[in-house]
């Protein structure tokens, strides 16, 4: 692909060095989660405000009367996380999650003075992904909240609020300790899958599909464990939105992230930080106790070989992360 002119060929001189390095991978960072909100956040707003609205659905207000319609919604993220790890891999690694950032510096040698502006990257792409979405579906969200007397203002629009970012599930009623744990679980199994994906010492995937695998991984996850509150289980992708949803005019409801009321809940919007950035340590972790451990053994007593055994690293230019 070497003919493709770059089209910042103008001044190539100034700007190769610079977008070949970090600034290239935040780039990619940035266009990643940026396509993972825009497919993820697209299809939560399909099931809840675009297909009611368009007639396709029982009533304009008809949402989540079955499994079909989280069906749609965990296999709509499953695509975009999939699509996004092809378009940013061969450039970032693919991160796509702090969580992931976090758990690669701790365990798999990612560089500590990248994290921060990865985790920038990040939560920049899942803004500009969820505004997009907006712009597409306002319309639709206008349109149901008007059909389900929940003006965005009101702090009571959950449902179209819902479209952007997480929320707990009312049988919590408000506590913290469960969507806590909810969230450290769920980005304990990403983290713990991924790397057991795209580790080249157990059974890597081949022919590029490490992307698919891992947008099944965000769908097992979504299908096992996504009704608790949401399956975040990145903190870009709920700030993000979560953000711009309060910029948009959701209010409290966004940010801090309270609803009043049977099923309420206050002050929501920190655990879909803390929980994803605890789990992921933890996933990494546990993979490299039970199973990297013991990989690392046979390939030593095998080989007879000195030193560490290479693994396919968390680094830019290797894709197999995401989330």
């Amino acid at each position: 692909m070497s003919d493709i002119t770059p089209l910042m060929a103008r001044g190539e001189g100034r700007t190769i060095g610079r977008i070949g390095g970090l600034w290239g991978e935040l780039m990619a960072e940035f266009i990643g989660v940026f396509v993972i909100i825009s497919f993820g956040d697209g299809v939560v707003a399909m099931a809840v405000a675009a297909l009611p609205g368009s007639g396709r659905a029982a009533t304009p207000t008809t949402i989540f009367l079955a499994a079909g319609d989280w069906l749609l919604i965990v296999f709509g993220w499953c695509f975009a996380v999939a699509f996004a790890v092809w378009v940013a891999g061969g450039v970032s690694g693919a991160h796509l999650n702090p969580a992931v950032t976090l758990a690669f510096a701790a365990r798999r040698n990612f560089p500590w003075r990248k994290v921060v502006p990865y985790w920038a990257a990040q939560v920049v792409g899942a803004f500009v992904g969820a505004a997009l979405v907006f712009w597409v579906y306002n319309p639709a969200i206008q349109a149901y909240n008007l059909a389900a007397h929940t003006p965005k203002s009101s702090g009571q629009a959950l449902a179209s609020y819902s479209i952007f970012a997480t929320f707990p599930a009312p049988y919590f009623h408000g506590a913290v300790g469960g969507p806590l744990i909810d969230q450290i679980v769920g980005t304990a199994f990403l983290v713990m899958l991924v790397v057991a994906v795209i580790d080249a010492r157990n059974t890597a995937v081949g022919s590029n599909l490490g992307p698919l695998i891992i947008g099944f991984i965000v769908a097992a996850i979504g299908a096992s464990f996504g009704a608790n509150a949401g399956y975040a289980i990145n903190p870009a992708r709920d700030f993000g939105p979560r953000f711009f949803a309060w910029v948009a005019g959701w209010g409290k409801v966004a940010l801090p992230g309270t609803l009043n009321g049977p099923g309420g809940f206050s002050n929501y919007w920190w655990i879909p930080i803390v929980g994803p950035l605890i789990g992921g340590v933890i996933g990494v972790v546990i993979y490299d106790l039970f199973i990297g451990d013991v990989l690392h053994a046979r390939l030593k007593t095998s080989e007879q070989v000195a030193g560490p055994i290479e693994e396919t690293p968390a680094v830019p230019g290797k894709s197999g992360s995401g989330s």
